[in-house]
């Protein structure tokens, strides 16, 4: 049945590959050492016995067990036919047993036994670990590094293997190949290179065609193509209902478009056809939207050919702010997941289909199902683990205000085998986020009434909670813009700002009040962005003639900066996590000549106070 912009639900979607794509297993040849991480498409059996022969275990002497029967140290057994043998060497024939080198004495050429053994003591018999013909690997197993050793023991050179040929068609005229350096209005091509590398790792082969523009005529010939070559054809881009979207046409005109939408959250114009037999998907152009289908739906037609899906693990965290969601949709959703005061926490990361670095700062993904309209700030979900157990165990949860040196901070804690999330929800939030124990350290920058950084917001914040203030470092904050505008030009040209509850919004609102400035006089004064180095680029790219930031962020993007106060920028942490292994390399990190050099390089910070430590109460 054709389905043409009708959207089905995620479930319907699985299903109707399961009815319309048949099962189809082919196979490949392949050295053994091009084999890790590929199926096996058929058992592998061991060529050779291993050991071939019987062989010591032990250094020592073969012997006849039988002939030391009684031997003790009141009655030793004199040996005169035992042969020397060493660890790993080939006992003689008529030999059954070994005696250890330490239980035995020399007389001349013979050797004196004061303990008995049994026959096959000390022996590694023919076969102990396989015997020729022996399965080693069944069918549909994924080849694991460590296995290469016992199949190169076992005289496996080449095995069979599920061969799934995936063509990737990439499709823009505003696309440009990696390596180059995109103009404006132009985009690099990589949801083909996350493809390549997702499909591998799954167990595929693939090959990248060259960009095609956006003809229909060019696409239907590279998809006519490249469904004749492979087993499976996967069209970027152009699945959309645009004008310049022609996958589903293309797609419709050469074959049969099964399904043209699905309700999931990124990912809804998904396309998924057929063209002759080759099963054709048609993936979203957003980056986030094509990880969706890549992670959703490719492993279900992956395991049409033979692949086996792979399910990761899980977890019961605790969401840490609210996610709302459309009812009828499945919504995915990046979070960064670690443990804090002995329970999983998750963090949402932005939702935007286009934020690839969504995907890389997270280390797990919530599903919200169709049925539910989202869960609520404390709820208890389930998230699925992106990364190994290990590496989850090792996550420090960094939540509130954004400053480049939190970039400085996460290398050098990755340097001692700690992986930092930080969530720039601002300095108010990150406080209220530490205060209901959802991250492990909040950065602030809060201007109190009493001209002291911080501390009337800690207490007010997380009343009678004994907290430790950890100076990061001085930093100025001030105007940044293209032509070195000052604050006095605030009302007349455009500005782009803070989020609420950020100590960069603060600031700007105390400094207004000073000088008795309405905000309703600022253009741009209600269009915010969640980071300094956002401003700064709003203003390089003329979005906005000028913003406050941080001077390190002004800087990094070559703009002129004018200040207008120093800061104390510190991380707030309950002084109950002050032990936590993961606590301490923060601190240290902080501390260490390594981290100032680095601030000093960026420019804009007065390190004299990093590290710096003030108790609460």
């Amino acid at each position: 049945m054709k389905r043409y912009l009708q959207v089905i639900s995620l479930d319907d979607a699985l299903a109707l590959i399961d009815k319309e794509v048949p099962r189809k297993v082919s196979s490949a040849r392949v050295p053994l050492m091009a084999s890790v991480g590929r199926v096996t498409a058929s058992p592998i059996y061991a060529a050779n016995s291993v050991p071939e022969v019987h062989l010591a275990a032990m250094d020592g002497i073969a012997v006849q067990s039988s002939e030391t029967v009684g031997a003790s140290d009141q009655n030793p057994v004199i040996l005169p036919d035992a042969v020397m043998v060493n660890t790993g060497g080939v006992v003689p024939e008529g030999y059954d047993a070994v005696v250890m080198i330490e239980d035995v004495w020399r007389s001349g050429d013979q050797f004196i036994v004061r303990k008995a053994v049994s026959p096959w003591q000390h022996i590694r018999p023919a076969g102990e670990d396989i015997t020729q013909t022996e399965m080693v690997l069944p069918s549909f197993h994924a080849i694991r590094p460590h296995e290469i050793g016992a199949l190169a023991a076992y005289g496996v050179s080449e095995l069979d293997v599920i061969e799934v040929s995936v063509g990737l068609i990439p499709t823009g005229s505003e696309l440009v190949p990696s390596g180059t350096r995109p103009l404006p209005g132009q985009v690099v091509e990589s949801n083909t290179a996350m493809a390549e590398a997702m499909l591998i790792a799954l167990g595929a082969s693939c090959t990248r065609y060259p960009i095609v523009p956006d003809d229909p005529d060019a696409i239907m010939s590279a998809v006519s193509q490249g469904a004749a070559a492979h087993d499976l054809l996967i069209v970027s881009a152009g699945s959309s209902a645009g004008t310049r979207d022609f996958t589903a046409q293309v797609i419709a005109e050469l074959g049969t478009v099964l399904a043209h939408g699905v309700a999931i959250k990124p990912g809804k114009p998904v396309i998924i056809g057929r063209v002759g037999s080759t099963p054709v998907v048609g993936m979203p152009g957003y980056p986030l939207s094509a990880l969706t289908i890549l992670r959703e739906v490719l492993p279900r037609l992956l395991s049409r050919f033979g692949l086996p899906r792979r399910t990761p693990e899980e977890i019961e965290a605790v969401l840490s702010s609210t996610i709302a969601s459309d009812l009828g949709i499945d919504e995915f959703v990046f979070v960064a997941v670690g443990k804090v005061a002995g329970r999983w926490v998750a963090a949402p990361l932005s939702r935007g289909a286009g934020v690839q670095m969504s995907a890389v700062r997270a280390n797990g993904v919530l599903s919200v199902p169709a049925s539910s309209e989202g869960y609520e700030a404390g709820s208890s979900v389930r998230v699925r683990l992106m990364v190994e157990r290990a590496q989850v165990d090792s996550a420090l949860l960094i939540t509130g205000s954004h400053d480049p040196a939190l970039d400085i901070l996460s290398d050098l804690l990755a340097q001692e085998g700690f992986e930092a999330h930080s969530a720039h929800t601002g300095s108010m939030g990150g406080l209220i986020a530490l205060g209901r124990r959802e991250c492990h350290a909040a950065p602030t920058h809060l201007l109190g009434p009493d001209g002291e950084y911080n501390t009337s917001f800690v207490r007010r914040i997380i009343p009678g909670e004994e907290i430790v203030l950890v100076s990061v470092a001085g930093r100025a904050q001030g105007i940044v813009s293209r032509d070195g505008l000052g604050f006095d030009a605030i009302t007349t040209h455009r500005f782009i700002n803070r989020q609420k509850g950020s100590g960069t919004r603060l600031l700007l609102d105390y400094l207004l009040t000073k000088e008795g400035i309405s905000h309703e006089k600022i253009t741009g004064y209600s269009r915010e962005v969640t980071t300094h180095l956002a401003v700064a680029l709003a203003v390089k790219s003329g979005e906005a003639d000028m913003g406050m930031c941080v001077k390190s962020a002004a800087f990094a993007l070559d703009l002129p900066f004018v200040p207008v106060a120093d800061e104390r920028y510190e991380l707030a942490i309950r002084t109950s996590d002050w032990d936590d292994i993961r606590i301490r390399a923060l601190v240290q990190a902080i501390d260490s000549v390594m981290f100032q050099e680095a601030l000093h390089a960026l420019g804009g910070y007065d390190t004299s106070i990093s590290g710096k430590q003030r108790r609460l109460p």
